[in-house]
């Protein structure tokens, strides 16, 4: 490998996933939990997008059967995803950490890879990647 190369690729997809902040940033905040998922090719371009509201304001159900349908069809290599707390707090809860790790096994079985869980809320943001979880 050459020096830096993996430093140059991390920086790249640093960048390309803080360009989807002004997609998510809309629904920090959303009154109800939405989620947004993002995604894209192996070159890190935006290839499309699909919004899931909860209809309640403190749970959301993300169709995970949907999500890997739509990065099939897509032909995406991975997917970001980002969901609001209308709480204001931005701290994950256990469920969302569950549902990061079931999203991520189940898209890796078909080659696709969770890159981001974005948690948006009046009062901050919490990245999983930043955390180390993804």
């Amino acid at each position: 490998m050459i020096a830096g190369r993996s430093d140059i690729a991390e920086d790249r997809i640093v960048a390309a996933l803080r360009a989807l902040d002004r997609h998510f940033a809309p629904i920090a905040e959303a009154a109800q939990e939405i989620a947004i998922m993002a995604y894209l090719d192996p070159e890190w371009r935006l290839l499309g997008m699909r919004h899931h509201a909860a209809g309640q304001t403190q749970s959301l159900l993300l169709p995970v059967r949907s999500i890997v349908a739509d990065a099939i069809a897509l032909d995406a290599v991975a997917v970001a995803l980002a969901h609001n707390h209308p709480s204001g707090d931005p701290t994950p809860s256990s469920a969302d950490y569950r549902l990061t790790q079931r999203l991520a096994r189940t898209l890796d079985a078909v080659d696709v890879r969770l890159v981001e869980h974005v948690v948006l809320a009046r009062d901050g943001i919490v990245r999983f990647r930043a955390l180390g979880l993804l």
